[in-house]
C-alpha cells in the first residue's frame, strides 16, 4: 500500500532567505507548542480522593456503570483505586458513577474540593473489586439486557491517571447513552508529562493484558460485538494487540471487533506495518485525526519529526489512497470544539453526537466504507473530500 505519510516537496532554487524565514517560523511554532504543554503540566489534576464513594449520590437519576480491567497495581487503600505500578496479573472492578444534572456533553465536571457534590460533580457512588469470573459474569449480564448493545472497551492514552481514565469513560458513556457494558482498560501510565518513554514501556507491558481481554469478551455468548477505542498512545497499544491477535491465529476474535483509534500517537510507517499484518477489518477500522493536534505535534518533535497517524491530512491524495488500500476509514474531527488547549481530546465531544452519526453511517455507508472523510460538527454529518467523495458515498 502507498505510504500514509506522503513526501516533503522542496522547490529547487528556493532562496536562503525563504529557508531561514521558514526555519524561524517553525521554531516559533515549536516554542509555542512546548509552552502550552508546560502550562498544561502545571495545571491542577484530580487526586485519588475523587474515587471515594458517596452512597447518597445514588439518589441521582443519571448513574452509569463502568467496568475496569487493568494492569495497574492495587492501591494499599482500596478507596484509592489503582496506582501507576505494574501488576503481575490483571485486576478487575466495577464503578457506579453519578452524572450531575447540569452536565455539559464532552466535559467532565470534576469535584472542586476533597468531597464531591453530586449536584455539580461526577461522583463515585460505589466501587467493587471483582475477580475474573465475576467480571465476565457482570459484563455478560449487562450486555444481555442492553437490547443488542455489546461491550465497549476504552484504552486511555499517555499521561493519564487511573481516575482520569475512569471519569472519561463515564463521561463518554453518559453522552452516548450507551446501555451496554462500558469497560476501561487501564494501563500503568505514570501520568507525568515528561514520562513519555516510561509510558511507552508500560503500554508495551500491557499488550498481553489487552489481547487477552478482547479474546475473552468476544467468547462470551451474551456479547454480540465488542467495540474498542484506543486514544493517543492507547491507540498504539490497541493496534499492537490487534496485530498480536492476527499473528496468534485468533482471526475469530478480530471478526467480532469494531475498532476506533482516536488521535493515535503512532509513527505513520509503523502503523502501515501494523495494518499490513492486521489486514482488512469488517467494518473497517476508524481513525479519528486532527492535523492541529498540539500533543501529537510535540510527539512528532521529540521523535525525529516522524509523522503521527492522528495528525494526518485527509485532503492529501496520498493519504486518501493509502486509507482506501488499507481498508481504513480516516475521519477528520478538527471542527469539533474542545476546551482542551492541546486539541488532543476532541474524540470526547464526539460521544454526544454518536446517535445521529450512527444513523447517518447506516444511511450512506459511513463507517462501513474505507476512505477519508471530514466530520461536520455543526450538522453531525460526514463529508468526503471532493476527489474521493463519489467512490465512498456510492458504496
Amino acid at each position: 500500500m502507498p505510504s500514509l505519510t506522503g513526501k516533503d516537496i522542496f522547490t529547487p532554487g528556493a532562496n536562503r532567505h525563504s529557508a531561514l524565514t521558514g526555519g524561524r517560523r517553525r521554531l516559533r511554532h515549536a516554542l509555542l507548542v512546548m509552552a502550552t504543554v508546560l502550562l498544561a503540566a502545571c495545571s491542577e489534576r484530580p487526586g485519588t480522593e475523587v474515587l471515594y464513594p458517596r452512597p447518597d449520590a445514588a439518589e441521582n437519576p443519571d448513574i452509569v456503570t463502568v467496568f475496569v480491567a487493568t494492569t495497574r497495581g492495587r492501591a494499599e487503600n482500596a478507596a484509592d483505586g489503582f496506582t501507576n505500578l505494574r501488576a503481575g496479573q490483571m485486576s478487575y472492578a466495577e464503578f457506579r458513577i453519578s452524572v450531575p444534572p447540569g452536565h455539559r456533553p464532552g466535559e467532565i465536571e470534576w469535584p472542586k474540593g476533597r468531597v464531591a457534590d453530586p449536584q455539580t460533580d461526577f461522583t463515585v457512588v460505589s466501587h467493587t473489586i471483582l475477580d475474573a469470573t465475576s467480571f465476565e459474569q457482570r459484563v455478560a449480564a449487562r450486555t444481555s439486557s442492553a437490547k443488542g448493545e455489546g461491550a465497549a472497551v476504552f484504552v486511555h492514552g499517555f499521561n493519564t491517571s487511573f481516575q482520569e481514565g475512569l471519569f472519561r469513560t463515564a463521561q463518554m458513556t453518559a453522552d452516548a447513552n450507551l446501555t451496554g457494558a462500558p469497560i476501561l482498560f487501564s494501563w500503568p501510565s505514570d501520568a507525568q508529562v515528561l514520562g513519555y518513554a516510561t509510558d511507552k514501556e508500560a503500554a508495551t507491558y500491557s499488550r498481553d493484558g489487552l489481547t487477552g481481554l478482547l479474546a475473552r469478551l468476544t467468547r462470551l455468548p451474551e456479547v454480540d460485538r465488542v467495540s474498542v477505542m484506543g486514544h493517543s498512545m492507547g491507540g498504539w497499544l490497541t493496534a499492537e494487540s490487534l496485530r498480536q491477535l492476527r499473528l496468534s491465529g485468533q482471526d475469530g476474535v478480530l471478526r467480532e471487533l469494531d475498532v476506533v483509534l482516536a488521535a493515535p500517537d503512532i509513527d505513520a510507517d509503523v502503523f502501515r506495518a501494523q495494518a499490513s499484518v492486521i489486514g482488512p477489518m469488517d467494518p473497517p477500522m476508524v481513525v479519528l485525526v486532527s492535523p492541529d493536534d498540539r500533543a501529537l505535534q510535540v510527539s512528532r518533535m521529540i521523535q525525529g519529526a516522524r509523522q503521527r497517524v492522528g495528525a494526518l491530512d485527509v485532503n492529501n491524495p496520498v493519504v486518501q489512497q493509502g486509507a482506501l488500500q488499507a481498508n481504513i476509514m480516516l475521519v477528520d474531527i478538527s471542527t469539533i470544539e474542545t476546551s482542551d488547549d492541546m486539541r488532543h481530546s476532541r474524540y470526547a465531544g464526539l460521544a454526544a453526537l454518536y446517535p445521529r452519526l450512527s444513523d447517518e453511517a447506516g444511511d450512506v455507508g459511513g463507517f462501513r466504507s474505507a476512505g477519508a472523510l471530514v466530520f461536520n460538527a455543526v450538522g453531525a454529518t460526514l463529508a468526503a473530500p471532493f476527489n474521493v467523495a463519489g467512490g465512498i458515498l456510492a458504496e
